[in-house]
């Protein structure tokens, strides 16, 4: 009877199928441990594993005549994948879905980052790949894989497929890394994937109203054309800059005896400077943050929001003010097809679109011209846009402040401590110090053209750009010595907004809080323009109190209120509250409560109104 059982114990165990699922087994483990930090045997055995394990179970059925090629080639797939995941989630802080992966194609954008992401160790998951799989093939050569073998897996694995990824549909699913943690990642593509294709139409609200909207953020509604600063730069030229990972904590600030943003501190004299604005973009980063300029509304999130256009044509801020007399005109010198901006641009109804088509290939920085080729490119063609029309809005987009930072060493205008010498940190700080060079100069032009004391000129940063991985113990201790204090969410998310108006503004600045989304409200009100359709942000000059939802790089769920940062659970750690000034934990109340409601109230009527417009 021992006998038996030892033949029958051995016939199975070691059976190659069996040997592959072990091998595939570990190497769930593996990816549970180091995305989640999670060794839960309940989700890696009941949730995670028996998905991978059918899709292989399947490859093995399918392929027939070359199984053991093809389970080699799932395998190397598998590895690949996780290998992507870990390295977006390591600059992300989000678990990628997978509109993220077949965005892949576009990451020449963090290309220059991507040395930074990786560990000797992480090439672990393809140890498979070169050894397990080839030693298991040759010890049991004389064994081949069949269906008769792997119809019991096949019909197992099904079965708990079904049953998890039905039971996954009854979660909300607000964050992708808290959701793929609590109910497995396919699990939680499958879902994403039901939500894009069905979910989306089957979801209804009620309409918000603007006062609805305030009363969310804790405000007294005022009517638009009713706020202290409606129309005080009325029928002026505007300038919108957008610049490339510019964050707050740099504006009047020194190193070493120098100003890291020279110009930008010189421009404050004749500007409202807020100093309490957060980004709010998601997936599609800079691409994102022109949708909310342009359009008022968050993006979609998880995915960058120009996937969702198509031909869409959306209200939107160049078309309000091409209605009053207002030529517009947008310049980024990359190319256009890159994260859709060939569908965002004709979306927001530009009158001109230049990019690397139209902008000179000079003078090459990281993957584009650089910055000064910009502005004298626009330089050009705002002076052609006044000969057309009575008005122009231009909106230029700065690119070479971006990841990784190099920048050559004759355009390095900081003299650094030799101990900033080859950060991470201290690279940022000489492409800010560069962009912002080039900002004085095109003020200077628009001054020797005569056109900067009747313009407003908006500048604000798109997004952080020290963050993730990159950022090493080494840049924390550069920056706790530069800011005075350990580098945290504040410094990480506020992002400058400077609005100036020569003989409006004198050196003001605004400390209370607000979003991405008020810059197209507060711009529409000093022009004194009321908008065509609704906006979900507000004019930053009326309103003090606020509430901002976050999508992107905090878990879903998220949000910034005037005292507070919630930030919800996530795939590695649990819901917490932090006090804004001090950024240590706070106890969760009723408030909070009430808060994470509102916020959540507030993005599905963003939702909502987004899908109205494009379509969808």
């Amino acid at each position: 009877m021992k006998s038996k059982l030892a033949h029958m114990g051995k016939k199975y165990l070691l059976h190659p199928y069996t040997l592959i699922l072990i091998v595939l087994l570990v190497k769930i483990i593996a990816f549970r441990t180091v995305i989640f930090h999670n060794r839960s045997v309940t989700q890696i055995v009941l949730l995670e594993y028996p998905m991978w394990a059918l899709a292989l179970t399947l490859v093995v059925v399918l392929f027939k005549k070359r199984t053991w090629l093809a389970v080699w080639i799932f395998n190397t797939i598998l590895s690949a994948l996780f290998i992507v995941i870990l390295y977006y989630t390591r600059y992300f802080s989000t678990l990628p879905s997978y509109y993220d992966v077949k965005q892949i194609y576009q990451s020449h954008s963090v290309g220059g980052t991507v040395a930074l992401l990786g560990t000797p160790y992480d090439y672990l998951f393809f140890l498979d790949i070169v050894l397990l799989l080839p030693l298991i093939r040759y010890f049991t050569k004389e064994r081949q894989l069949s269906y008769t073998d792997v119809r019991k897996g096949l019909f197992t694995f099904t079965c708990i497929g079904i049953v998890t990824t039905a039971l996954a549909f009854r979660q909300p699913l607000i964050d992708v890394s808290y959701f793929a943690k609590e109910n497995g990642y396919l699990q939680s593509q499958i879902v994403q994937l039901y939500a894009r294709s069905f979910g989306v139409a089957l979801a209804t609200q009620e309409k918000l109203s603007d006062a609805d909207l305030e009363r969310l953020k804790g405000n007294d509604y005022v009517p638009f054309n009713k706020h202290k600063t409606f129309g005080v730069a009325k029928n002026r030229n505007v300038f919108v800059i957008q610049v490339e990972s510019l964050q707050n904590f740099v504006i009047n600030r020194d190193i070493n005896g120098q100003e890291i943003t020279p110009n930008l501190n010189k421009i404050l004299k004749d500007s409202a400077y807020f100093n309490n604005v957060y980004q709010q973009i998601g997936a599609g980063n800079t691409s994102d943050a022109e949708w909310i300029m342009h359009t008022g509304l968050y993006p979609e999130g998880m995915d960058p929001t120009v996937n969702s256009l198509k031909d869409s044509e959306v209200a939107s801020l160049p078309r309000m003010l091409s209605t009053e007399g207002y030529g517009t005109a947008t310049f980024h010198a990359d190319d256009i097809s890159y994260w859709n901006r060939n569908k965002l641009y004709p979306a927001l109804g530009f009158d001109h679109t230049y990019t690397s088509d139209d902008i000179p290939e000079q003078q090459i920085i990281g993957f584009g011209p650089a910055d000064e080729v910009t502005f004298r490119f626009a330089e050009s063609q705002i002076q052609s846009l006044l000969r057309q029309f009575n008005r122009v809005y231009a909106n230029i987009i700065t690119l070479t402040s971006h990841t990784p930072f190099k920048m050559p060493d004759d355009y390095k205008y900081l003299e650094l401590p030799t101990k900033f010498n080859d950060t991470y940190v201290g690279d940022y700080l000489q492409s800010v110090r560069y962009t912002d060079r080039q900002i004085g100069q095109f003020v200077a032009n628009l001054k020797r053209l005569g056109l900067y004391d009747n313009s407003v000129i908006l500048i604000y940063g798109d997004h952080s750009g020290l963050h993730g991985k990159p950022v090493t113990e080494e840049d924390q201790v550069l920056l706790e010595d530069l800011l005075g204090h350990p580098y945290n969410l504040n410094d990480r998310f506020i992002v400058p907004v400077l609005f100036t108006a020569p003989g409006i503004f004198v050196n003001e600045q605004i400390t209370h809080l607000g979003g991405q989304t008020d810059l197209m409200p507060t711009l529409l009100n000093l022009l004194g323009i009321e908008p065509t359709s609704q906006l979900i942000g507000h004019n930053l000059f009326q309103y003090e109190h606020n509430l901002l939802g976050m999508r992107y790089y905090l878990p879903g769920g998220s949000y910034i209120s005037d005292h507070t940062m919630y930030i919800a659970p996530s795939a590695q750690h649990p819901a917490s509250l932090l006090t804004r000034e001090t950024m240590k934990r706070a106890k969760l109340t009723n408030r909070s409560q009430k808060n994470i409601n509102n916020t959540l109230s507030i993005l599905q009527y963003s939702d909502q109104l987004r899908r109205e417009q494009i379509g969808q």
